[in-house]
């Protein structure tokens, strides 16, 4: 029974993860126009920040993001690698991170069932490599768009933290559990908390 009730509670949220990204996608296809733009005409480069990220039971996929910082230009030419990632944040890049609007493009991926809207943030492949028995069940879920990382610190929190509150989640997770993070979520990212505080990787 205890099954049955997980496997339909997953099937609604599948369910919430189609229509609410299909709703974004169309009604808020003006705010994507102007965002590309605005990501095209504030530096050169392409309009999306495209990456291979790991999902649900470890398979690869290509998240996608507006792009917010400048093109690292070939090694050895106009700048020094030592630069930190932070510097090269074009100001329309910093608003787009700030309120979480570089994000948008990973409707996409919840659409195609890549992603969830709240779930573990999906890690980049060579942090996996460092991953420990445990920490490879975070993969038990589909990554999302939110966590309960944002809601406890969001960029403020070291990876391991990070890591563990997404464990926390998996293991705890409820619809009920998603609608709260959803919702603090929100409020987190208007106020900007911990907007400021990046940590790479």
């Amino acid at each position: 029974m205890e099954v049955d009730l997980r496997r339909l509670q997953l099937g609604i949220k599948r369910l919430f993860d189609i229509v609410t990204s299909l709703v974004v996608l169309i009604v808020g296809s003006p705010l994507f126009v102007v965002t590309a733009i605005l990501v095209k005409v504030s530096s050169p480069g392409p309009i999306f920040f495209v990456q291979e990220r790991v999902g649900k039971e470890g398979r690869p996929f290509r998240i996608l993001k507006f792009r917010s910082m400048t093109v690292a230009p070939p090694e050895g030419r106009g700048r020094l690698w030592s630069e930190s990632e932070g510097a090269r944040i074009t100001p329309i890049g910093r608003f787009l991170r700030d309120y979480g609007l570089d994000e948008l493009p990973q409707f996409l991926n919840i659409l195609r069932g890549e992603m969830s809207i709240v779930g573990p943030r999906p890690p980049i492949p060579v942090r996996v490599k460092n991953y420990t028995v445990c920490q490879r069940k975070v993969f038990q879920m589909r990554p999302g768009l939110v966590s309960l990382a944002i809601v406890k610190g969001r960029r403020s929190i070291p990876m391991d933290e990070r890591i563990e509150l997404h464990l926390e989640y998996v293991k705890n997770w409820s619809l009920w559990l998603d609608w709260v993070i959803l919702a603090r979520s929100v409020v987190v990212v208007l106020r900007r908390q911990n907007a400021d505080e990046v940590i790479t990787g």
